[in-house]
């Protein structure tokens, strides 16, 4: 027989019983479908979670005041307070890949405006905030250099501060009080966003770090010195040249462990990265179960079939057909119910996963390699498993098999 009649041959064992061939045909679908919209998950969450990272710069570093203690314990953000405005202002000056520095301090209070008022965080830093974090103003002005050196009473405020104590009402050139101190406000951030922890990022006001640290907080040294490399190629130099100055401004002796730490967005990102690949993949594997599951299933049709045509293998043999005549016949069968379900899981998945991203609101990312894979998986699956079936009824007796009843 040549392939063009196996074919055909096959197509027509498969149409006699539709209703068994299309529950077979199920199992692989589910599966092709469950790993393809779990994977488009994976990827548009791990694509949303890098877009936030970049936002925040690719080419941004912070550094933290923390060391070790004798437990071997580090010591975080305000564990110690060596670091100062000096520091970041030497860090400006003297570094040459260093294009930006934004020192900041930070605290919590309650807002009022009128007679509303909001508990928010109050951040205090300079100029050179916007251009790092990537967040430019809405409307009004930022903070100025000249505000930071006279410590002026002027404050930018996040869009959630704005929604809750003005409403639709225009906040700039009103005053509002932090800790019974007025505040002139000159600008309004435009919205950023959530900040993937839970928090709320626009929920902020912003004053010059001078007035946070005498007018407010009463402390002279800052919680963090962030800074933007003039590329992302620089950001190790950055690194180093960065640990050097600040063991050489405080005094760190050879071998005495650093004061400070520098993390950088590259660091978030590949941590990122990597929880996201293991995520996906974890889930992705748990979905394919459900893939050798329809294989299985495939196994047991085809079993099932050749106990029920063992007279029509008997009398193919008896007018001429071949053992590998029969082996690719049943092969052919196991491959068609193997395609087909992967054809249409194919389409569920893509369709599975842009309903999510529509009525659920999370990003999905449909990767072709994502399609192949699955589809070819499933291709492999129906082969594996119909083999066996196949190879039992080619190696059929054909007296015995003339014989069944």
């Amino acid at each position: 027989m040549n392939f063009g009649a196996l074919i055909g041959v096959g197509a027509q064992a498969l149409t006699r019983n539709r209703m068994r061939a299309a529950l077979t045909v199920l199992g692989i679908v589910i599966g092709v479908a469950a790993v393809i919209a779990v994977l488009a998950i994976g990827q548009g969450a791990r694509a949303a979670v890098q877009a936030q990272i970049r936002a925040l710069g690719a080419n941004t570093l912070s550094v933290i005041p923390g060391t070790v203690t004798a437990g071997g314990a580090r010591g975080g953000m305000g564990g110690i307070t060596t670091m100062t405005l000096e520091d970041a202002e030497a860090i400006r000056k003297e570094v040459p890949s260093i294009a930006a520095v934004a020192p900041m301090v930070r605290t919590v209070g309650q807002v009022v405006f009128g007679n509303s008022n909001w508990g928010t965080s109050i951040q205090g830093t300079t100029a050179g905030f916007t251009d790092i974090r990537q967040w430019p103003v809405e409307s009004g002005a930022f903070i100025t250099d000249s505000d930071v050196r006279g410590a002026a009473k002027v404050a930018v405020l996040g869009a959630s501060v704005v929604r809750e104590l003005y409403g639709d009402q225009d906040p700039i050139g009103t005053t509002i009080r932090i800790k019974d101190i007025p505040f002139r406000v000159i600008g309004v951030l435009s919205v950023k966003g959530g900040s993937g922890w839970g928090g709320d990022t626009d929920d902020t006001v912003i004053i010059p770090i001078t007035t946070a640290q005498r007018k407010l907080m009463g402390i002279t040294h800052v919680n963090n010195i962030t800074t933007s490399v003039v590329s992302e190629g620089r950001v190790v130099e950055a690194t180093d040249q960065i640990t050097d100055l600040m063991r050489q401004r405080h005094k760190i002796r050879p071998g005495m462990p650093d004061d400070f730490f520098i993390r950088t967005q590259q660091d978030a990102a590949s941590t990122a990265d990597q929880t996201s690949q293991v995520m996906t993949m974890l889930l992705a594997s748990i979905a394919a179960v459900s893939l050798l599951v329809g294989g299985i299933g495939i196994m047991n049709i085809m079993l099932v079939s050749v106990t029920e045509r063992t007279r029509e293998i008997g009398i193919r043999r008896a007018i001429g057909a071949k053992r590998k005549d029969i082996l690719a016949q049943f092969l052919i069968e196991a491959a068609f119910l193997s395609l087909a379900g992967g054809a249409f899981g194919v389409v569920i998945g893509v369709v599975a996963a842009s309903l999510v991203s529509s009525f659920a609101k999370w990003p999905t990312m449909v990767q072709p390699e994502a399609v192949l894979l699955a589809f070819g998986f499933s291709s492999l699956v129906g082969l594996f498993f119909g083999f066996y079936p196949a190879r039992r009824a080619s190696q059929l007796d054909v007296i015995e098999a003339l014989r069944y009843e």
